[in-house]
């Protein structure tokens, strides 16, 4: 996957901080540490959000929909 450059602006104690890290060998670049960052947070926030979705269905009714879906008398998965 390519990569694009981009300009950011931040405090000057993030990037205090942010050059910390780097100096400590925790990350090579102030440039990969930024991208961790925000991959980091992109994946945080695409999981909360399944969760909030999970946490809207309805347990009762999604078994149900389970139970349904299979007889009991199936002996081997139906052929498509």
């Amino acid at each position: 996957m390519g990569t694009t450059k981009i300009a950011i602006t931040l405090n000057q104690n993030t990037l205090e901080r942010l050059d910390r890290l780097v100096r400590n060998h925790i990350f090579p670049n102030r440039s990969q540490a930024i991208q961790g960052a925000v991959q980091e947070k992109l994946e945080r926030m695409e999981r909360s959000r399944l969760a909030r979705e999970c946490a809207k269905l309805d347990p009762d009714f999604e078994k149900a929909m389970a139970e349904e879906g299979l007889p009991e008398e199936l002996s081997e998965w139906p052929k498509y």
